[in-house]
């Protein structure tokens, strides 16, 4: 009798395995990337400021605005209404975007003297519901500086090579597991609760962001499909290592712009 008692209470043990495991899912708790693991890839970014014009034929949609350090008024993008562009030097220039007549975002750019590299920096609230990002980094020319009368230095085709720094409201997010439902939170206010089959539910927190898709591929991977009005914007591929269950490789992809940041996290 006592065989079959303990037979029964280690049958209870393993069928209730599963939700506690679920409950501790490797996709769970706080994670910060490692901004000096960051890669780059995918299109360039390209710039033309010549002449007292500016064009931004990479961003999405494309800009184009005279360079006299007023504030000019542009459409399409959720983000901002306006930006003015300041030439400071020959291989300087700043920028500053506003929505509604408020700053959202400020940076500066300063090419090297020999115009095969550049440094950046930034402060950006235009998606975060709390206090900006803020940050720096390097960029490097794809191809040749090629010099022409009235071009300014900037003018050309270029990749982030890296963050030199990054805010923790950046850098940082947290996962966690409920049954099917993933939900996801950041410093900046960002957040949803999706089911991992790919449905569509509310993204919060971002006004370019309306709604998020989440499909699980395995018990260590999974994507984010972020949606503007229905269509993907982004994706995001989130890939916990098997044999160290504290760190994670993502790739994140910008559908718009079709560039690629591979990052790293740890759990802290």
């Amino acid at each position: 009798m006592k065989t079959k008692t303990r037979f029964l209470i280690g049958m209870v043990e393993i069928l209730l395995v599963p939700g506690a495991v679920l409950a501790q899912s490797d996709f769970s708790g706080a994670w910060r990337i490692d901004i000096s693991k960051t890669s780059f890839s995918g299109n360039p970014q390209i710039f033309v400021l010549k002449k007292g014009e500016y064009q931004c034929k990479s961003c999405v949609p494309s800009l184009a605005i005279k360079a006299d350090g007023a504030d000019h008024a542009v459409t399409g993008n959720p983000y901002f209404d306006s930006i003015s562009i300041k030439i400071v030097d020959d291989r300087t220039v700043e920028e500053t975007r506003k929505k509604n007549g408020r700053t959202v975002s400020t940076s500066r750019i300063v090419v090297s003297p020999d115009g095969n590299s550049a440094t950046f920096q930034f402060n950006d609230s235009s998606r975060t519901n709390g206090d900006p990002i803020v940050g720096s980094g390097s960029l490097t020319r794809v191809g040749k500086a090629k010099q022409s009368s009235g071009k300014h230095m900037l003018s050309g085709e270029w990749q982030i090579s890296k963050y030199a720094n990054l805010s923790e409201n950046a850098s940082t997010f947290t996962l966690g597991v409920d049954g099917d439902t993933l939900r996801m939170t950041t410093p900046t206010g960002q957040s949803y609760a999706a089911n991992f089959n790919g449905s569509d539910a509310p993204y919060h927190g971002d006004v370019g962001v309306t709604s998020v898709s989440v499909l699980r591929l395995g018990n260590d991977t999974f994507t984010e499909t972020d949606k503007r009005d229905g269509k993907p914007v982004r994706e995001r591929r989130f890939m916990v290592n098997p044999h160290d269950t504290k760190t994670m490789v993502i790739i994140d992809s910008d559908l718009l712009t079709g560039t690629t940041e591979d990052l790293n996290a740890d759990k802290q």
